[in-house]
């Protein structure tokens, strides 16, 4: 990859002696999340790597070397090394998030295999980038410089000039393209039951995840069932906000028993193994969900397969306005236990923040506080509640609501979120979103990539801390994070898209930043009729510009009397800050002097 450092030092790939020195950093920090032998096991394919033995790098080899196996050692019989493989991706990919995001030297592990992969980033924060994406195929091996001979798969390169100008395109063509062919994973569209089916007594989500069926009943399917039924029951604990039970609990005997029913099978013709999941209301037996996932085990090893089919099947299901959370999901629900009320506060605040409705804010709000008051120690009704508080800061000109202090008390119900369960994804974005608000943006991004390396399958989580990091300056990995949340559908709808027109913006791609704002929920807050009024005075649409003022002075005409402060509420830097700021400036807006900025910090 041929990228801007690189280009600098006369290279295409780091030299040895900068892997080294890459690799020696990130076993020494302490935001590399690993255990002793899986820093063995990365500091040994590495080394490895750069003497020229990346051939000799297969399980076998690694098990003996590193995870002391005999020359019995079975692969498929002992997945320790694809197992320690995994883990160590996701270290590296915490490490780049947390640590490393200034880091010249990006390593990664591509999947399929064991051979790393060493590149240069191409900008602030593009190792996180990297990190997160797996590389693609391989394109030729070989490291720059020094006599050693090296055989290395190096990154595959990444066009990112007109890259967020293709994804609105990208989307339509994804969309039609699911309809006409079923690709290596597939997924089959879903029916959903009218909204008339709601009802407002519920109790806390509880799903019970059935041992998935095997079909036939062979060894190997079953072997698979079994351990995709693990995977997804561990997946789904990730979400806070549900409660999961495992199969065989005795939970005939329990009054408070699930409200939904995963089940699924597992069909295997070959090397092809198609994995089914669905999703029941037990009350009724309506089926609320259904995917079909088809993967080729000659492509890619089961471990990964599975994993990956966990992780969606989880975000689909118990996600932040996922099916669980849906209002016809809840039809068939009746409150059976002391806690249901609390509990109904909590759906109620997604039902609210999907449309960001002013009505039923005052009332989600003074319910969850109801609900932290009978039940303290709960720690997600704390982290709701600290996001209803914000709302009325970073949404004030669509809620108009008037609570005192209200960035005091999210903050300080988000400090009470986390200190009662620190591995409360919901807490620690509830933390970062407050503390990124009063302007702590060091601390909130320790709580975001904290958040994110908890669940990465909650959308929320992802797509929040994508803004944060997109907002404080690091607009490579924060706009990554943005377009793949967005990728797995997340709620509330439109408000993402948002983030990926500032991103485009920021960029100098108005057409496609354009398209995004025009993609966006332009309903759902004034400010997104600000990103879009930017982008076309920076376009020279200035007819279309006007009607945008228009809107905002008849909307929320305190927004553009604020709009130095309201701006850098959320643009970190100064020079962030005057590049929208020109944006208006183009479209006609009266920008004050930074002395006349109200209220300023």
């Amino acid at each position: 990859m041929q990228s801007s450092r690189a280009s600098r030092d006369g290279a295409a790939n780091p030299t040895i002696k900068e892997v080294r020195d890459q690799i020696e950093r990130i076993l020494s920090s302490g935001e590399f999340h690993a255990p002793d032998r899986g820093r063995r096991f990365l500091e040994f394919i590495v080394e490895e790597t750069l003497s020229g033995r990346a051939d000799y790098l297969k399980a076998y080899t690694i098990a003996q070397e590193v995870f002391a196996r005999d020359t019995s050692f079975d692969a498929q019989n002992d997945p320790v090394v694809r197992i320690e493989a995994g883990r160590i991706r996701r270290a590296l990919e915490r490490y780049y998030l947390v640590a490393g995001s200034a880091d010249n030297v990006v390593i990664t592990i591509p999947k399929g295999g064991y051979v790393p992969s060493f590149d240069y980033a191409e900008g602030p924060g593009d190792a996180t980038l990297q990190a997160i994406s797996d590389p693609g195929p391989p394109p030729s091996p070989g490291l720059t410089a020094e006599p050693t001979p090296i055989a290395v798969r190096p990154a595959a390169p990444r066009r990112l000039s007109r890259f967020w100008y293709a994804i609105p395109i990208s989307l339509v063509i994804v969309g039609i393209a699911s309809f006409l062919h079923t690709p290596l994973f597939s997924v089959i569209t879903t029916s959903h039951l009218p909204a008339s089916a709601v009802s407002s007594d519920t109790e806390q989500p509880r799903i019970i995840v059935e041992r998935f069926q095997s079909v036939p009943g062979t060894n190997a399917s079953a072997d698979i069932a079994q351990g995709l039924t693990d995977e997804v029951i561990g997946q789904l604990t990730k979400f806070k906000e549900i409660l999961v039970m495992a199969p065989g609990v005795g939970q005939e005997s329990d009054t408070r028993g699930p409200q939904f029913t995963l089940q699924g099978g597992v069909r295997l013709e070959g090397d092809i193994v198609r994995l089914i999941a669905r999703l029941v209301r037990k009350a009724d037996g309506a089926v609320l969900w259904a995917n079909n996932y088809d993967a080729d085990l000659r492509d890619r090893n089961l471990l990964e397969v599975e994993a990956d089919v966990a992780q969606s099947i989880a975000t689909a299901v118990a996600q932040p306005y996922g099916v669980i959370f849906q209002p016809y999901a809840r039809g068939g629900a009746k409150p059976d236990s002391g806690d249901w009320e609390a509990n109904a506060c909590a759906l109620s605040y997604y039902a609210y923040r999907a449309e960001l409705d002013p009505r039923k804010h005052a009332a989600v709000r003074d319910c969850l506080e109801r609900a932290t008051n009978r039940l303290p120690t709960y720690s997600t009704y704390w982290a709701l509640l600290s996001l209803t508080y914000l709302d009325e800061v970073r949404f004030q000109y669509k809620l108009r609501a008037e609570s005192p202090r209200p960035l005091a008390l999210a903050l300080d119900a988000a400090k009470r979120a986390v200190d009662l369960d620190p591995q409360n994804a919901r807490g620690l974005q509830a933390l970062m979103l407050a503390n990124f608000f009063s302007n702590d943006v060091n601390a909130a991004l320790r709580a975001g990539a904290a958040a994110y390396a908890i669940n990465p399958n909650d959308t929320e989580v992802a797509g929040e801390y994508g803004f944060r990091l997109a907002m404080s300056g690091n607009w490579e990995t924060g706009c990554e994070l943005i377009s793949s949340a967005i990728s797995r559908n997340p709620g509330p709808r439109g408000y993402y898209e948002v983030g990926m027109a500032l991103c485009a913006y920021m960029r100098g791609e108005n057409q496609a930043a354009e398209l995004w704002a025009r993609m966006a929920d332009l309903k759902y807050n004034p400010m997104h009729h600000l990103v879009l009024l930017a982008v076309l005075g920076a376009s020279g649409k200035l007819d279309e510009a006007r009607r945008e003022q228009d809107w905002l002075r008849t909307n929320a005409p305190l927004l553009l009397k604020n709009i130095r402060e309201e701006v850098a509420l959320r643009l970190h830097r100064a020079q962030d800050q005057e590049h929208f700021l020109d944006g208006l400036r183009a479209s006609g807006v009266a920008i004050p002097p930074v002395d006349g900025m109200i209220g300023s910090r």
